[in-house]
């Protein structure tokens, strides 16, 4: 143990003796650990502002029937644009032939400006629901109340607005009862959503809540409208998309050769989707990653095997004391491997800070993951040792008698 603290301690000697060089020589696991690092920690922060974007929108167990699906390939776009349209019917039909689904609601949404006396807000997403939308966990209530089924059956002109738009149109007054305006109708404010944040840079809290009548009345009855369905608990959440599915397909009078004219869309479709396109972002990655690390070890095998002839009569004058070969060579794979962490140890630094600068700088969220700082340290270490094998090698077989004559 006294002998690896010992090598450790030379190792790092030589790399402070030696500043410039001992960073010239670290520059390619550098880049490499701090490559892994930044990038790592913007997929994962992306993947996780995805997944909650994605959840919070859909729900984690509820899915959505839409007119075209999740389209893969231009021949599956060319079949789905002739879909028919979404209808209230068919919402109808599922909650009469699904027997695992606990609620389908019916929405529609189109962004308008939505004004109050003289202010204007502009690209404001108007939904318009049925009254099952209580039951969906994306809708929610901070100030005042949810909008009642008894108020949507009979298209009262109620609104629950997004948390930014109250704060746009009404700053410190209370939005409760207010009247604003959509498209030139009276809507008046009975709630404000709870504030959902933004995703990248973008708000979810710029939105209105109104019953599907008085959407409808506004902008046409002939969209078609996003069926959201819930299952009656998470386990049923397969059967529940089949019976949908089935349900939808009798109502059209589909025959059994005949494809799908909807689309079924789950929250955990969306996040596999997204998943493979980053999985390209992890293969470029990876070559970047190896090219830098087989940079790095060559420059560090090369810097070894100087290090190794700088050093010929001292190795020589060890062999003669009695040092024997696994010592010499394990003193230049320790110093190999030291050199090689402290570049690993700079780049897994210069990776986190990077990543949560970018991160404040930018809306790209940023995590920084241990496992990949254990792999980034690992990595390297193995790096050291793979190319520290040679000349630690070459310093072991070394004759003591020739080494000693070396000026």
């Amino acid at each position: 143990m006294s002998q690896i603290l010992e090598s450790v301690r030379l190792a790092l000697s030589s790399i402070w003796a030696n500043k410039l060089r001992s960073l010239l020589t670290l520059l390619g696991n550098i880049v490499a650990v701090s490559s892994i690092i930044t990038v790592v920690s913007l997929i994962q922060g992306v993947n996780g502002a995805v997944s909650d974007a994605i959840v919070s929108d859909l729900g984690a167990d509820a899915f959505t029937v839409q007119r075209v699906g999740i389209v893969r390939n231009q021949d599956e776009a060319d079949r789905q644009r002739n879909n028919p349209r979404i209808t209230l019917e068919e919402a109808d039909a599922i909650r009469r032939y699904a027997t695992t689904i606990s609620s389908v609601m019916a929405q529609a949404q189109q962004s308008t400006t939505v004004a109050y006396r003289d202010d204007e807000l502009e690209s404001i997403q108007v939904q318009g629901v049925t009254e099952e939308y209580i039951d969906f966990s994306t809708f929610d209530a901070e100030r005042g109340r949810m909008i009642s089924p008894i108020e949507v059956d009979r298209n009262r002109p109620v609104a629950l607005v997004g948390w930014q738009v109250a704060d746009r149109l009404f700053g410190m007054a209370d939005p409760i009862d207010k009247v604003i305006r959509i498209r030139g109708v009276h809507f008046r404010v009975i709630g404000v959503s709870a504030k959902k944040g933004a995703f990248f840079g973008n708000s979810l809290d710029e939105f209105v809540v109104i019953p599907l009548g008085q959407y409808q009345k506004l902008f046409g009855s002939r969209q078609s409208l996003t069926l959201m369905v819930k299952p009656r608990n998470a386990e049923l959440v397969s059967l529940a998309r089949d019976e949908t599915r089935v349900a939808l397909r009798i109502e059209r009078g589909l025959k059994s050769a005949e494809d799908d004219n909807f689309g079924l869309v789950a929250s955990d479709s969306v996040l596999d989707i997204y998943k493979q396109a980053t999985a390209g972002i992890f293969a470029v990655l990876v070559g970047v990653v190896a090219l830098s690390l087989v940079v790095g070890g060559i420059v560090i095998m090369n810097i070894m095997l100087m290090v190794v002839s700088e050093r010929t009569r001292e190795i020589g004058l060890r062999k003669a004391l009695g040092a024997k070969r696994r010592d010499i060579m394990s003193h230049v794979l320790i110093e190999s491997i030291t050199l090689s962490l402290t570049g690993g140890i700079l780049g897994v630094a210069i990776g986190a800070l990077f990543a949560r600068g970018l991160a404040a700088a930018t809306p790209l969220p940023a995590v920084v993951e241990l496992w990949s700082i254990v792999v980034g340290v690992v990595i390297t270490g193995l790096v050291g040792l793979f190319f520290g094998w040679y000349p630690a090698r070459r310093a072991a077989m070394l004759d003591p008698i020739e080494a000693l004559r070396r000026e």
